[in-house]
C-alpha cells in the first residue's frame, strides 16, 4: 500500500463574511471582520467501567458528540443590518420630501438610528446562514482560490456595544450554530472568486 501525502491547503484573513437569513431576505456582506473563533459545543457521556476486587474487567470508552458551534466574531465597525439579524430590533432611516408632485413617497437615505427589541420582546432576530470566506495564497505570495466555510441554523445573541478613548470599537458578536438531524454542522466550499457583492 502505497503512502499518499494528503492536500495542504493554507489559508489567511477574515477575507469575507455573509450573513444569509433563512426563509429569505437580502444576504449582508462585509469585510471589516478580523476574527472568527469557533467553539465546537460537545455533549460527553463518561465512560462505564467494570471493577471487580480492584481489576479492571471491561469499559465502555467516553464518547463525545458534536450538538453545534458557538462562534465569536470581531468586527472592527458597528453593521446595524447585521445586529438586526443578531438580535433583532428596529433601524430607522432618514427620509427626505417628495421631489416632485407626483412622487408623493419619502425617500429613505441613511441609517438615522437603531433600537433593540424591548424588554419582554418576542422579536430575537432571525436565523441565517454564517458564510466565513479565507484566503489560500501560493508560495509566490497570489492568491489561488477562496475557502467558504458555511454554518447552517445559526442565532444570534444580544449584543453590547462597548466605548474606549483613542480606540474604535470593535464589537464581539455571539453566534450560536446547531445543524439539523442528517445535516452537517458546517460545510466547506473552494472557489476561484468571491461572491460580488452590490
Amino acid at each position: 500500500m502505497a503512502i499518499k501525502r494528503g492536500t495542504e491547503i493554507p489559508t489567511i484573513d477574515v477575507v469575507l463574511v455573509t450573513i444569509k437569513p433563512e426563509g429569505g431576505g437580502d444576504e449582508i456582506a462585509f469585510d471589516t471582520a478580523s476574527q472568527i473563533e469557533v467553539e465546537p459545543q460537545i455533549e460527553e457521556a463518561d465512560p462505564v467501567q467494570l471493577i471487580i476486587k480492584g481489576v479492571l474487567k471491561a469499559q465502555k470508552p467516553a464518547t463525545a458528540t458534536l450538538t453545534g458551534n458557538q462562534i465569536t466574531l470581531t468586527d472592527n465597525v458597528f453593521t446595524p443590518e447585521l445586529v438586526q439579524v443578531l438580535q433583532g430590533g428596529t433601524i430607522y432611516y432618514w427620509t427626505s420630501d417628495a421631489k416632485t408632485e407626483k412622487d408623493t413617497t419619502p425617500t429613505e437615505y441613511g441609517i438615522a438610528g437603531y433600537a433593540p427589541p424591548t424588554v419582554g420582546s418576542t422579536d430575537k432576530g432571525k436565523p441565517f446562514t454564517l458564510n466565513a470566506y479565507t484566503a489560500q495564497y501560493d508560495a509566490s505570495g497570489q492568491i489561488v482560490q477562496y475557502e467558504k466555510i458555511s454554518y447552517p441554523n445559526c442565532t444570534g445573541t444580544p449584543v453590547g456595544l462597548n466605548s474606549e478613548d483613542d480606540a474604535f470599537r470593535a464589537p464581539e458578536y455571539t453566534i450560536n450554530s446547531a445543524a439539523k438531524e442528517g445535516e452537517s454542522p458546517y460545510t466547506i466550499d473552494y472557489m476561484d472568486e468571491l461572491p460580488t457583492v452590490s
